[in-house]
């Protein structure tokens, strides 16, 4: 079966055109993937925001002051730990996604995405808060969170790694995993059957359009289910 889809780019665009999480989340529960949704708190700045690129993840870890010197560990004196380094890394179509720390701080903020939009990045989630609102919305930066708060992180949290796998909430993040996000959740597609359920999310949809036109033209429900086997 030909793809929809010639390369990532395309790919992107594909699923914030014509696909939508609720589908995308059927299909793979169909396929026996049961928990690929991330937790529901996280949702968009703003509720037309989509997301889909490619996991970057990053890993935060909590501290109590932004520098400690003469200790054996080696972020203690560096401020904001491998942030930078992160940030500076993400490529092309990438997320950058992070998540180890404590709700305290925020993880994400307008600087950054200016430096993410720069370098071609599709969006950040972040499983913690995020700050700089406006400057972000204006951006038109793709941005999922649990919510909004000022605090910094500088003397209350480091990037430890990055480019590693991450969980959150049990939900595993490999690097360059497909996120596909949107008003009504976050998934998470498993690297292994990306194909499939992304062709088997565009069917749907498309069949869930004939649905759709058949019940508003008077089809009962039981017997638009037994016709196409969508509902």
């Amino acid at each position: 079966m030909p793809k929809d889809y010639r390369n990532d780019a395309e790919l992107f665009a594909l699923l914030k055109r014509e696909l939508f999480t609720a589908v995308v989340g059927d299909v793979m529960d169909k396929m026996g993937f049961l928990h690929q949704f991330l937790p529901p708190a996280i949702k968009p700045l703003r509720d037309d925001m989509k997301l889909a690129g490619r996991a970057m993840p990053v890993l935060e870890a909590d501290v109590f002051a932004e520098r400690v010197e003469a200790t054996p560990g080696p972020l203690a004196a560096k401020p904001f730990g491998l942030l930078f380094e992160a940030l500076d890394d993400l490529r092309n179509g990438e997320v950058y996604v992070a998540s180890g720390a404590s709700p305290r701080y925020a993880l994400w903020g307008e600087l950054m995405s200016t430096r993410a939009r720069h370098l071609g990045a599709a969006g950040a989630l972040v499983n913690g808060f995020a700050r700089d609102i406006p400057g972000i919305l204006k951006l038109d930066f793709p941005t999922f969170c649990i919510g909004t708060f000022a605090q910094d992180q500088g003397p209350r949290g480091k990037v430890i790694d990055f480019r590693t796998a991450i969980e959150i909430e049990g939900i595993r993040i490999e690097p360059g995993m497909l996120l596909f996000g949107d008003q009504e959740g976050v998934l998470a597609v498993p690297l292994q059957a990306e194909e499939e359920v992304i062709a088997r999310a565009l069917e749907k949809a498309r069949g869930e359009k004939l649905v759709a036109k058949a019940i508003a033209g008077g089809m009962s429900a039981c017997e638009a289910f037994r016709t196409f086997g969508i509902m």
